[in-house]
């Protein structure tokens, strides 16, 4: 029995278990006034970390919905200074909503006698989440010039935040930027995957730290996608779950960093507005110039960050709890972080490998057919006949086989040509593995200078190939071919 199903059977004194539906239809009547009903419960499908549920009720003055934010498997890990909890989450949104920051009202925060795990319920609130609706939908097109402006005006609220008056002092731990770059790094380090383009990222952070800052209150993932939206701007700023004290400029290089304009290079804040208008809406309300150059640090450890951040979601499919589809198929997103950080730091000319006609084999089906088959099966059939969370995992499942049948046609092209120019870095007939965690360690040790001749060309030249297998569709590898930043 797992420990979900053990608070379950404690709640009720032991006997049969209760469902999940049950638990939260003896939950509600307590901490919801006017509840009469428990229509439906549906997990979202955003929150690749978090569980997302709407649950549809019925009040004395009628229908209704909430919202449940919810830990991955209803099983929170250990409460450290680095993951505070979503008990320290709902505290956050509840301070900010004080602070004129727009949130959604908090109803409950899950104890352990409910059963539930750990989460908490809240105020539903209508508009829009998803990035990609947020750059282009039709009823946005008067409020997004505007939202540049606004998101700079709410970051500035949230670093405003007394922290010593809240008592999130007392909760959140306050990290440098030295320690968060080093902590990013040594994360990754721990997964033993050489992935050369992420050391030489962070070798450059370390070079490159802000001279000082204010410890403040940083959201720590304020971006598109996780600020909802409407007709009349921000409605809610929503994740607070890796909130910390700290360099507050971490908040606008991570709102400017490429993985969240979701396709809109061209606009840099979010894939909906210009830089200038982030900065003056911060400087606004806070009174304070924004320092560009610490800005471009924290849009580099972005990039960085979320590249080993993608990892982390792999790392958790091979561990556990949730095993979804949807895990490694972020992982392969790190190359999307990694192609923005070469973007950012060494732009240049790159050639790409083009497909040959050894990959898919001889037999009849070829392995690129099987693979068309059963991706045209998910998208025509699978995708067609359902809906929610089923149909958008459906599609992430299609969209990791068309990765499989990319690296099919150049994967191994591109290893062997990856391995050639290592040899000539290092002047060794060593195999493409050896080589890599040989050009890892000395980036790690220090030994290999991010000046040696010819490194900068074979990280562009293997981490924009590798963005042709994962994602050829992503801005970022538009810009890299481009050789532009």
């Amino acid at each position: 029995m797992n420990s979900i199903s053990s608070q379950a059977e404690e709640a009720q004194g032991g006997g049969s278990e209760l469902s999940f539906e049950q638990l939260l239809g003896q939950l509600l009547p307590k901490v919801i006034d006017g509840f009469v009903s428990l229509n439906g419960v549906e997990r979202l499908s955003a929150g690749a970390s978090q569980e997302t549920y709407c649950i549809e009720v019925t009040l004395e003055s009628g229908p209704e919905k909430l919202a449940m934010r919810r830990a991955s498997g209803g099983e929170e890990g250990e409460i450290t200074a680095q993951h505070p909890g979503l008990a320290v989450e709902a505290l956050l949104m509840q301070t900010a909503a004080q602070y004129n920051v727009p949130e959604p009202e908090i109803h409950h925060v899950l104890k352990p006698e409910d059963g539930l795990g750990s989460g908490f319920i809240m105020q539903w609130l209508e508009g829009l989440t998803l990035g990609a609706r947020i750059v282009k939908a039709p009823e946005l097109d008067t409020i997004r010039p505007q939202l540049a402006f606004m998101c700079g005006e709410i970051l500035a609220r949230i670093h405003g935040i007394d922290l010593k008056a809240s008592g999130l002092d007392q909760h959140l731990q306050l990290l440098t930027p030295r320690e968060y770059v080093e902590q990013t790094w040594q994360r990754y380090q721990e997964f033993a995957t050489p992935q050369p383009m992420i050391d030489f990222t962070a070798r450059w952070l370390l070079d490159h730290l802000p001279a000082d800052f204010t410890p403040s209150l940083v959201h720590n993932d304020f971006r598109n996608g996780n600020v909802m939206v409407d007709a009349t701007g921000v409605v809610a700023v929503l994740d607070w779950e890796v909130a910390h004290i700290g360099d507050p400029m971490r908040d606008l290089g991570w709102m400017l960093t490429h993985s969240w304009r979701f396709g809109r290079a061209e606009l840099p804040v979010g894939g909906f507005g210009q830089t200038e208008d982030l900065f003056a809406g911060y400087e606004s309300v806070s009174g304070e110039k924004v320092d560009p150059e610490a800005v471009k640090f924290w849009q580099v450890f972005g990039s960085f960050w979320w590249a080993v951040g993608c990892l982390g979601m792999a790392e958790h499919y091979r561990t556990g709890p949730d095993q979804s589809v949807e895990r490694p198929a972020i992982g392969r997103r790190s190359s999307e972080c990694q192609v923005d950080c070469v973007n950012l730091l060494i732009p240049g000319p790159v050639e790409l490998v083009q497909a040959g006609d050894s990959g898919a084999g001889i037999d009849m089906p070829r392995i690129d057919e099987l693979l068309a088959s059963v991706t045209d099966f998910l998208r025509q059939d699978v995708m067609s006949s359902t809906q929610g969370r089923t149909n958008f995992l459906a599609r992430v499942a299609s969209n990791s086989l068309d990765i499989v049948q990319r690296e099919v046609a150049l994967g191994q092209t591109c290893l062997a040509n990856e391995n050639q120019r290592l040899s000539d870095l290092f002047s060794s007939d060593a195999s493409v593995m050896d080589l890599r965690w040989r050009l890892v360690h000395g980036l790690r040790d220090g030994s290999i200078s991010l000046e040696l001749p010819n490194l900068a060309e074979h990280l562009r030249a293997t981490v924009v190939n590798q963005i042709a297998i994962d994602q050829p569709r992503y801005a970022g590898f538009t810009t890299a071919m481009a050789g532009q930043v």
